[in-house]
């Protein structure tokens, strides 16, 4: 099974809640386990708040958020009118107030990346969405409801 959702949204901080809602929505509905539903929402938030906060709206004046599900993953990219920088992980000291975001991506996401379609660039993310193996078994959670917020 597959799904897959994209939204445009203004350039601005309050798209981050709504993105967030939206995906963990989305998940929910998809049957996704709330663990990896976790996880997609928190990558999809740094992504976002990394593009507002370092890059240029498309050319609309937006922003877009696109998810794609399969039974095995979730993939989230987010995609604006681009920087004066590439996005890279940093590695900030302990007093940093900022510039971890893609740095906790990093942690979650079984990969990330960056594409350049002209202006437009996209950075996205891979989110496992099955159980974890150990002792070579899968263990996957109880899907649990919750309220997307």
């Amino acid at each position: 099974m597959s799904a897959s959702s994209v939204v445009l949204l203004p350039y601005a901080p309050s798209s981050v809640a709504v993105a967030r809602q939206r995906l963990c929505s989305d998940l929910q509905e998809w049957g996704v386990y709330e663990t990896a539903i976790d996880d997609a929402v928190l990558v999809v938030s740094e992504l976002l708040s990394n593009a507002l906060r370092h890059a240029h709206p498309l050319p609309s004046g937006q922003i877009r958020v696109a998810w794609r599900w399969t039974d095995e993953h979730v993939e989230v990219a987010v995609s604006d009118g681009g920087a004066a920088t590439e996005p890279r992980a940093g590695r900030p000291t302990l007093s940093s107030l900022g510039g971890r975001g893609l740095g906790i991506v990093e942690y979650l996401a079984t990969s990330w990346g960056v594409r350049h379609e002209g202006e437009v660039t996209t950075v996205w993310a891979v989110v496992t969405t099955v159980g974890t193996v150990s002792n070579g078994q899968v263990s996957v959670p109880e899907p649990v409801l919750r309220e997307c917020g």
